[in-house]
């Protein structure tokens, strides 16, 4: 399990590395050596651990059912409109439809798309799980934003400091949920917990997401 993890890691900071480097982009670096990973981060990630567990979106049996409620009316003129909700254009919407909603977490659907963007052959790495939390964790920001009238802006992911995944790879054409929850969300700076789940599939996360102040983006 651990392998797994560490490959799917290595993956991504292989690719990261080989990302055309912008302007843009140096700054976001600059900005996140910066910033305070201590000591609110780890108090978060301490304090975390030892809080009860709950069911949050659980195996999608009981606990689903019993945790999950249906949109606000008000959102559910936006429901399955996820190209409203995030900043990402065309074939970057990874993302199919908004499940469920509330104040802190959000429920998103996909079909693991085979279309050559992130796909090799039959199958999709499994490190692109990332994408799809951070995908799914700006769904959940542009809502909130729809609600109180404001743009859909533009954020950073900074990172993750675990990735879980049993899998090393996702199967072209399966269907994933995404669950993602905020922890905590301060000056900009956000941490939420993410889980995938699907048919043999379960990886969970916890990643750490900026967004700059409205105004400065």
């Amino acid at each position: 399990m651990n392998k797994i993890a560490d490959d799917c890691m290595n993956a991504v900071e292989q690719c990261r590395e080989q990302l055309p480097t912008t302007p843009w982009m140096e700054e976001v670096e600059q900005c996140r050596e910066q910033l305070p990973t201590t000591p609110w981060m780890e108090e978060v990630e301490q304090c975390r651990e030892q809080l009860p567990r709950v069911p949050t979106v659980g195996a999608l049996g009981e606990a689903s059912a019993s945790c999950s409620r249906p949109l606000p009316a008000s959102m559910q003129a936006t429901q399955g409109a996820v190209t409203e909700l995030v900043p990402h254009t065309g074939d970057m919407v990874l993302l199919d439809r908004i499940v469920d909603c509330d104040d802190q977490s959000l429920t998103a659907e996909l079909a693991v798309r085979g279309d050559g963007l992130l796909c090799d052959g039959p199958t999709v790495p499994a490190w692109v799980g990332i994408e799809y939390m951070a995908q799914t964790i700006a769904a959940y920001v542009g809502m909130k934003a729809k609600l109180a009238n404001e743009p859909i802006r533009l954020g950073f992911l900074l990172g993750t400091r675990f990735y879980n995944s049993n899998i090393a790879a996702f199967k072209v054409g399966a269907t994933l949920t995404i669950r993602v929850e905020k922890i905590i969300q301060d000056d900009g700076l956000g941490v939420f917990e993410c889980r995938i789940l699907g048919e043999g599939v379960d990886i969970t996360a916890n990643l750490n997401v900026y967004q700059p102040p409205l105004g400065n983006t």
